[in-house]
């Protein structure tokens, strides 16, 4: 089981969501894989998601690994299309880094922590969240920086993605 913490710093670390392949997930026991949606699985302005992410889900459930998008987003519509597409449930307006969401998820489909994962592009609040949670954290680079703002919060983040020591 992974220690409940307060830390910025991510368990593990990959390129984009595509390459956190099954495997790796069945080798870290996680059966259940949440989903941060807005620069994680898609833009922020993408309303249907590319075909390698389409493909890329396709391979996770086919390995038997439920999916579920926790979101910070307001954008209802948003986040219900994307649920759809999908298949998966969702929490939205979820608050992160408070690690309640997250609970809430693993508790609604009866996975414990240390089963449970979430992927996401923010360290200060996907990263803070997992940790909180007691879950692995896996952090990905935002699919497309699309205001200056998240170009300094990446910026930001550098030295903190440094640090994790699990890198892919």
């Amino acid at each position: 089981m992974i220690k409940k913490r307060f830390s910025l710093i991510p368990l593990h670390l990959f390129r984009s969501i595509t390459d956190v392949k099954s495997d790796f997930l069945e080798k870290q026991g996680i059966r259940f894989l949440m989903l941060d949606l807005d620069n994680t699985i898609a833009a922020y302005n993408e309303h249907v998601l590319s075909e390698e992410v389409t493909n890329w889900i396709a391979e996770i459930r086919n390995s038997g690994i439920e999916l579920f998008i926790i979101s910070n987003s307001t954008r209802k519509k948003r986040v219900e299309s994307h649920s759809d597409s999908i298949g998966a449930g969702f929490i939205m307006q979820s608050s992160k880094p408070s690690p309640k969401s997250l609970h809430d998820a693993m508790e609604l489909k009866g996975y414990p922590p240390e089963a449970s994962a979430l992927a996401g592009d923010q360290i200060f609040t996907d990263a803070l969240a997992a940790n909180r949670a007691g879950i692995a954290s896996i952090i990905v680079r935002p699919k497309r920086f699309t205001n200056p703002f998240l170009a300094l919060r990446y910026y930001i983040e550098v030295p903190i993605r440094a640090m994790c020591k699990n890198k892919y």
